[in-house]
């Protein structure tokens, strides 16, 4: 599979002022999904990070390698506990607002920094375009299944990724004139980000891999960093599948500061440990793995646009398009995992080529013009054309 060519544009792009349009967010995988919108935004687009997830080394690396403006940043966020976030970004993006009011502003997913602009938005009376809408997982448990919930009640315009999406805000009472099916941009952003074959080969040659032959895993979801049970469960599961070929483990910064203060770092030496990756280089290794061990959403997505088996260390999924196509499954911490994991190894190439066959659920690489599209009618005050579909 290779990146696709550019697609043609289906709506007109519409005009507006500079820095119209207000686009919230705080983390990267953020960053990765709307990087099409604000490209297409240009000048129009106000980049506001909250800094939930800001660093030098990968915030800053990835708007670079995103193409994206530098954006304001807030202060006092990043650490903080969950409450604490909201409260400050939502403190400094109303001031924000209040000094330079946008025609509407924009959140995706269901961060922190997402439900404390969409707050922003509802407090100023400012248009409020959710992209990503509709996503559920069912579980209480998880902090970000209050926030989607609460944005989607929030939003003057739902960019449903998926039919299925659409269905479940309908089925909790959103007017069907507020909901559109756009697709998820995380399909565009995979294709253009995807390095070319001879730049991913030189990648794995870098590593000591060979395609197909070797695993590249993924974990940071508190409810398997913060229990050292389980953290060391899936470590003790990785390592023993090092035995039958390598694992790349790409450390994210809150695993590497739990694996530290559980003690458990001996773990990692049976692995190949990762420093955090830039976008195209995680796309290039997870084209070419045997399998992908993750407990990421937005791996649950890229996995399906690169054609790759997914393991899913979690509990529960927002993202059941990604397990009903055949490309991931749920599993618990343990045992669970090596056998998921060999399982999909015994499919071999053959259950590589159904799944490069495989189209993705979520689009066709035309959401971020929808969405556009959308926002263009929200910001002149005319009715939003939600009839437009994936």
């Amino acid at each position: 599979m290779t990146p696709t060519a550019p697609v043609t544009p289906i709506l007109p792009t519409p005009t507006w002022g500079t820095r119209s349009v207000a686009v919230v967010l705080g983390t990267r995988p953020e960053l990765v999904k709307l990087a099409p919108v604000i490209r297409l935004l240009g000048p129009a687009a106000h980049l506001v990070h909250t800094g939930q997830h800001y660093d030098t080394d990968l915030s800053g690396r990835f708007l670079t390698e995103l193409g994206l403006p530098e954006p304001t940043l807030l202060e006092g966020v990043g650490g903080k506990p969950r409450a604490v976030q909201i409260s400050t970004a939502l403190a400094q993006l109303d001031a924000l607002f209040a000094d330079e009011p946008p025609l509407a502003v924009v959140v995706q997913g269901d961060t922190n920094a997402s439900l404390a602009g969409a707050l922003a938005a509802n407090a100023r009376g400012i248009p409020l375009v959710h992209v990503e809408a509709g996503l559920r997982s069912h579980d209480r448990a998880m902090p970000e299944e209050h926030n989607r919930v609460v944005i989607d009640q929030l939003a003057d315009v739902l960019c449903a990724a998926t039919e299925d999406n659409r269905d479940l805000l309908r089925a909790e009472g959103v007017p069907a004139g507020r909901v559109a099916v756009t697709g998820n941009t995380v399909v565009e952003a995979v294709r253009e980000h995807l390095p070319a074959a001879a730049e991913r080969a030189a990648l794995l040659a870098e590593h000591g891999v060979t395609a197909d032959r070797y695993l590249l895993a993924t974990v940071h979801r508190p409810e398997n960093t913060d229990d050292p049970a389980a953290l060391r469960a899936i470590l003790t599961e990785l390592a023993g599948l090092a035995a039958e070929l390598p694992v790349l483990f790409a450390v994210h910064p809150r695993t590497k500061a739990r694996l530290e203060a559980a003690g458990l770092g001996h773990l990692l030496a049976a692995l190949t440990p990762l420093a955090p990756l830039g976008y195209g280089e995680f796309l290039a290794l997870a084209r070419h793995a045997a399998v992908i061990v993750s407990d990421s959403g937005g791996v649950q997505e890229e996995t399906t646009v690169l054609g790759r088996p997914l393991v899913v260390v979690r509990r529960s999924t927002e993202r059941p398009e990604a397990v009903d196509s055949g490309f991931a499954e749920l599993v618990a911490p343990g045992r669970a995992v090596g056998r998921a994991v060999r399982r999909r190894l015994a499919e071999g190439d053959a259950g590589l080529r159904r799944l490069a066959e495989t189209p993705s659920p979520f689009g066709d690489g035309l959401a971020s013009q929808r969405i556009v599209a959308l926002l263009g009618a929200v910001a002149s005050g005319r009715p939003a054309r939600l009839s437009v579909a994936a």
